[in-house]
């Protein structure tokens, strides 16, 4: 058996992975939570300036020319 290949150089890497994997795992817990409170945070700042109302409700074909553009 060369010493490459060995069973313990294979546990410490599969070990090294699993902890990568972890923090990773951990790091996109944070960013998820970041964006959601970015997005209430936008949500937010749009009810306050009148740009949309919470929640938004599409309006009937007959008003839609004064409908704001990007919100479908």
């Amino acid at each position: 058996m060369s010493p490459s290949n060995s069973p313990e150089r294979w546990e410490v890497e599969l070990l090294a992975v699993r902890e990568q994997l972890a923090q990773m795992s951990a790091e996109q817990q944070k960013m998820a939570a970041a964006i959601q409170e970015l997005v209430s945070t936008f949500r937010a700042l749009a009810t306050h300036l009148g740009i949309a109302a919470e929640p938004y409700v599409r309006k009937d074909d007959s008003s839609r020319r004064r409908d704001l553009p990007g919100f479908a």
